[in-house]
């Protein structure tokens, strides 16, 4: 049972990490960033009552929060405001996703 258990844990881990990854990569390619919230949403049921349940609902946090303030930055580029905007939540998804990695990393959980 304990070996059924480590392997899971280790699985949800994984998938962590990999969800880290391809926000990461989404700074330079939009499109994965996608790819992460779909695995965050058809995998949050395995995470319930675990250290990666935290996890799931930062990067999901991430995900909507960065796609509300990325769609306001474009909204407001002819103001020229719109550039400040989009250059501040290119640093806050920087700072998320370095965050939740090294969180992960020392196996603690994400503040909610």
């Amino acid at each position: 049972m304990e070996l059924i258990d480590r392997e899971f844990e280790r699985k949800l881990n994984n998938l962590t990490l990999t969800v880290y990854i391809l926000q990461a990569a989404s700074l330079f390619v939009g499109v994965t960033a996608i790819v992460g919230i779909v695995i965050n949403y058809l995998k949050r049921d395995d995470t319930r009552g675990t250290l990666y349940e935290s996890h799931f609902l930062w990067q999901m946090r991430t995900f909507w929060w960065g796609l509300l303030g990325l769609a306001l930055g474009y909204l407001t580029v002819f103001l020229l405001v719109g550039f400040l905007i989009l250059f501040a939540v290119y640093v806050w998804l920087i700072y998320r996703v370095v965050k939740g990695f090294l969180n992960l990393n020392d196996g603690k959980p994400m503040p909610l």
